[in-house]
């Protein structure tokens, strides 16, 4: 009882953190002019995301049941204009992510690291515009269970979410990845952590 206190007193701190993240930067006046640009115009975003992740024993060598709260900055530089005709017209893009995943459960400590994404923006509409993504990074963390056999590890990632735009230039986003984390056999054991991530956060198109 003491411990699912302690977890949901965590979970509940860090979501208000984030929450008063989100609320500070979209009031901030250095995003309040609005731009004449949207989603079909701009270079590229910065992104603040939070949200809830939660391992999956029993799909591949996943044993234990992982919570993390997520919270995660990142930029996205469109590569292209816009290409392509009806419903699939869009943009590519990079994306290059920090992400801090906090684990609440089985043990608290923090997963830190890189991610580099590739991007597919539908833009046909430029009010909800959905996206897909995929790619991978390296991740550090100290998380002390049987599927880690050391402190760096790679993971790779596919998912899909949406931008909806209420302003010109700003977006509410929301948003569902698979992730996977092991070694790549580089060390004993190698057994993965997979895990689903749900996230909203807060993009700012420049």
């Amino acid at each position: 009882n003491t411990m699912r206190f302690s977890k949901n007193t965590n979970l509940k701190g860090f979501f208000f953190a984030a929450f008063v993240l989100l609320l500070s930067l979209v009031t901030s006046p250095a995003f309040a002019g609005e731009q004449e640009l949207g989603v079909d115009k701009a270079k590229g975003h910065w992104t603040v995301s939070t949200g809830y992740g939660v391992t999956h024993p029993g799909l591949g060598a996943t044993e234990t049941k992982v919570e993390t709260a997520e919270l995660i900055l990142s930029y996205g530089h469109f590569l292209s204009e816009e290409v392509g005709k009806s419903w699939y017209r869009g943009r590519h893009e990079i994306i290059v992510e920090l992400p801090l995943h906090y684990v609440v459960s089985p043990e608290t400590t923090p997963m830190v690291g890189i991610t580099f994404l590739a991007s597919w923006v539908f833009t046909a509409s430029k009010t909800m515009t959905p996206y897909i993504f995929g790619g991978g990074g390296l991740i550090y963390t100290n998380l002390n269970v049987p599927e880690l056999g050391r402190k760096l590890n790679g993971t790779y990632q596919v998912g899909t979410g949406f931008h909806y735009f209420f302003r010109k230039n700003t977006s509410m986003d929301f948003s569902y990845r698979f992730h996977h984390i092991s070694n790549a056999e580089t060390a004993t054991p190698n057994g993965p952590l997979n895990s689903s991530k749900f996230l909203f956060g807060i993009s700012f198109f420049r």
